[in-house]
């Protein structure tokens, strides 16, 4: 995976992947397979099979005003996590398992960033920023007066004018830096022992739930939860000719049924 540093790399990268042909299932399983004995080429293939996706999930993010090379980058990393984690001896396609692996890196990488991006972005922000360092002031109304800002606006910004950065390499009065005393994130083996015994478990109460569904709840929250790609209760009002309405009731409906019969389930 190529390293992305600007808008004509980003271009360079689009076109390198115009080619890319998505695997078929039983393709992906075996490339899978074959990169879980050691061959390493086999895993190449499969997680370029992917990348086009990567740029799809990271477009969503652009809002927030983090570069989209940036985002594509975290989307990879996520994208390899989620190939290494994969099983291809489930009934899942690597891009439905990895899609929460890439999110989750890049909504990381947004939010670690999101301070240092965001804040000050605006005059008000900067006014606000100003006025809290000046005064102190926790009133999300006062806040508001005294920088020209909404009052919603000032509401969402105090959390984040509370909060202090601080460096995870900083050695203060020759102690250790916090990073070297941060915890490894990796999980233990008896952690992992009973990571695979609850999800075994966890499978089979959701699959028992989702039996309990009408053919339509069942057909929309596969549609809305498990899909590739994220669809809109819109068209799926249009595929059932019902309203974009009437979908959201079904599947609250739906969703609420799972809940009761998973906690029914559980207990």
């Amino acid at each position: 995976m190529a390293l992305l540093g600007s808008a004509a790399a980003l271009e360079a990268y689009r076109h390198s992947l115009a080619g890319i042909v998505p695997l078929d299932p039983e393709e992906e399983r075996s490339l899978a397979q074959r990169w879980k004995t050691g061959d390493e080429d086999a895993g190449r293939r499969l997680v370029e099979a992917s990348l086009p996706f990567v740029i799809t999930i990271a477009t969503e993010y652009r809002r927030w005003g983090v570069p989209l090379e940036d985002l594509i980058q975290q989307g990879n990393l996520g994208l390899l996590k989620g190939a290494l984690r994969f099983d291809p001896e489930r009934d899942c396609r690597l891009i439905t398992y990895a899609v929460y692996w890439i999110r989750a890196e890049i909504r990381e990488y947004v939010v670690r960033g999101y301070r240092l991006v965001r804040i000050g972005g605006s005059k008000g922000e900067r006014r606000a920023l100003r006025a809290y360092r000046r005064t102190r002031e926790e009133d999300p109304a006062r806040l508001a007066e005294l920088s020209g800002v909404s009052v919603e606006h000032a509401t969402r910004l105090l959390p984040m004018l509370r909060q202090r950065d601080a460096s995870l390499d900083a050695t203060p009065d020759g102690e250790t830096s916090p990073v070297e005393r941060l915890r490894d994130p990796s999980p233990s083996p008896e952690e992992l022992c009973q990571r695979s015994a609850d999800g075994g478990a966890a499978r089979e109460r959701i699959h028992a739930a989702m039996a309990q569904l009408s053919s339509r709840e069942r057909w929309i929250v596969e549609r809305r939860v498990l899909d590739d790609e994220d669809v809109t209760l819109e068209s799926l009002g249009q595929r059932l000719g019902i309203s974009k309405e009437r979908v959201r009731q079904i599947e609250a409906r739906a969703f609420q049924k799972l809940r009761g019969a998973l906690t029914d389930l559980a207990a």
